[in-house]
C-alpha cells in the first residue's frame, strides 16, 4: 500500500489516516502501527470488491444515517459505520484478509 505523508488530508484531530483509492494519507506525524496497516488494508478490500465509488457513495450515506441516529455526534457515526466495525474488529488479527469472506461488513 502506498502510504502519503502530509499535514493536510485527513481532516480532523481524531483522524490520523485515510485511506483514498487504496492510497493511504497519514498526517506526518501518525504512528502506523500494525494494526492501523491492517484496518486499512481491510478498507481496501472492501473498496476493491465494491469498485471505488460504490464504496465511497455507500460509506456516506451510511455515515449520514448514522450521523442521524447518532444525533450529531460524527464521531459515533463514523464508529458505527458497517464498514468501520468489520475493520476496526479485525485490525489486531494479521490473518483475518486471508480467510475475510466477500461482503464481510455486512455478514453479522
Amino acid at each position: 500500500m502506498k502510504v502519503i505523508r502530509n499535514s493536510v488530508i485527513p481532516f480532523g484531530k481524531r483522524y490520523g489516516a485515510i485511506n483514498l483509492f487504496g492510497v493511504l494519507f497519514a498526517k506526518r506525524d501518525m504512528h502506523l502501527s500494525g494494526e492501523v496497516m491492517n484496518h486499512e488494508l481491510i478498507h481496501s478490500a472492501q473498496i476493491r470488491e465494491l469498485l471505488f465509488i460504490p464504496f465511497y457513495l455507500i460509506y456516506i450515506i451510511e455515515w449520514l444515517i448514522r450521523l442521524v441516529q447518532s444525533q450529531g455526534n460524527s464521531y459515533e457515526a463514523y464508529r458505527r459505520i458497517s464498514f468501520e466495525r468489520e475493520a476496526y474488529e479485525y485490525c489486531r488479527d494479521p490473518g483475518y484478509l486471508s480467510r475475510r469472506r466477500c461482503f464481510a461488513q455486512w455478514r453479522k
